[in-house]
Order: structure tokens, then sequence, then C-alpha cells
């Protein structure tokens, strides 16, 4: 009869459809929890082989700069050796006013130059004379620290300068008293980075050392012990 009850266990075979529906949803490609777990696990066990290579002129600094300093200027203590606190590479480009398109290209060229991506920078004032108006991108520029600082002031003084045209040496007297160091560029293509064949025109660059040298004298003496090629007079 229609009206009678199916028996026990038939009635827990009912829900079977429900586990069928589950695996096939398991089988049908979305991932599980577990899944997912395991794929992180699997990135988190991927580790690089390759050495970490300090910088050459840090090492150098530790080992040999900071003893002939403390030995030239007799100080008490190694800690109060003057060092690289940062360098900041700036691009001033005031044809950005006729052809922003230049911006680009200096924050490429700045970018291959230091190895980090620089700032754009912009009018602050509003100048009729120079149809310049205010928030124009006009420069970009960069701030370099730690490892990018040593290893940018090590491929400036041993390949950059050297490159430049009838090379006679830096001025030994762009100090600002406090043992800060500006350098002018009138070519960022002495950099080998830079690649000719994206070069729209030829750009300066200004490179400022900040040091925590107390005097010029303690400044020029870090540098030159650094390598920088000052002239004789």
């Amino acid at each position: 009869m229609a009206d009678e009850k199916k028996p026990k266990g038939e009635q827990a075979q009912a829900p079977k459809p429900r586990a069928e529906k589950s695996d096939k949803v398991a089988k049908g490609g979305k991932k599980s929890r577990g899944g997912e777990g395991g794929s992180s696990q699997e990135r988190a066990a991927v580790v690089s082989t390759t050495a970490v290579v300090p910088p050459r002129l840090r090492e150098k600094y530790r080992e040999t700069i900071v003893p002939a300093l403390v030995k030239q200027f007799q100080y008490k203590n190694p800690n109060q050796v003057p060092k690289l606190q940062k360098i900041v590479v700036n691009m001033g480009l005031g044809a950005a006013v006729a052809n922003p398109k230049i911006i680009d290209t200096a924050v490429d060229e700045i970018k291959a130059m230091t190895g980090q991506t620089p700032v754009v920078t912009r009018s602050r004032k509003a100048i009729a004379n120079f149809k310049l108006r205010a928030g124009l991108p006009i420069g970009a520029m960069v701030t370099l620290r730690s490892s990018r600082m040593w290893e940018f002031f090590d491929r400036l003084v041993t390949v950059a300068l050297p490159r430049t045209r009838d090379f006679k040496g830096v001025s030994r007297k762009a100090f600002d008293g406090n043992g800060n160091y500006t350098l002018g560029l009138r070519e960022q293509i002495i950099f080998p980075e830079i690649n000719y064949d994206k070069l729209d025109a030829i750009k300066g660059v200004n490179i400022s050392i900040v040091t925590t040298a107390k005097t010029d004298e303690e400044g020029r003496a870090l540098l030159q012990q650094l390598g920088m090629p000052f002239r004789a007079t």
C-alpha cells in the first residue's frame, strides 16, 4: 500500500544525493581550504639560493676608511667618524612646461640610474613670465639610503664621472659649510644605464651628498677616502 511506512534502512539512505553533490563540487575544480593552504605552504617553501652581496664600498668604509679618519682627526670614538647619510638625485626640467612628456622619460632615466622609482616634483607658485602655473610637473627626484646609496655612489665615482668629456676632477669648494656636497652634471648620458635609443633630450642632473660630518674639512676627507676625484685646486 502507498501509505505503508518505509523501512528504517531506506530512510537512512535518503541523504545520499547531497553527498554526491558535494563530491561533484569538490571534483569540479573549486579549491577547498585545504588545497589553498597547501599551495601557500608550497610558495612559502621556495627560498632564493642567491647570496646577498653587501656593497663593496660600505665594506671598504668599515674596514679601512674608519681607521684612517680616526687617525687623521684623532677621534676618541669610532662613532664620531663621519659617514654617508643619504644621496638626493634631482632633475629640474623647465622644458616640461611646454612638453609634459619629457617628465616620463626623466622618471625612467632616474630609475635606471639609481634603481629606485623617483617622485615627480611640481611647481609651488605661478610665475607668469615663465608661463608657469602652480601644480605643474617640473622635475623628478629620488632619495637614496642604505645599500642603494652606497651602490650608486660607487658607480658614480668609478664609472660615470670618468666618462665625462674632458674630465679633470670635481670642485673642492662645493660644500655647504656642514660637510654636505652638491655636484652638478651637465649630461645624464655619462651613466651607462641610459639607453641612447630612448633618449629624447640632454638633461642635467644635480646630486646632493648628505653626510654626518660637522665641517667641510671632515666631509671632504670622507668623500676623498671614498674615491671622489677632487681637482688639485
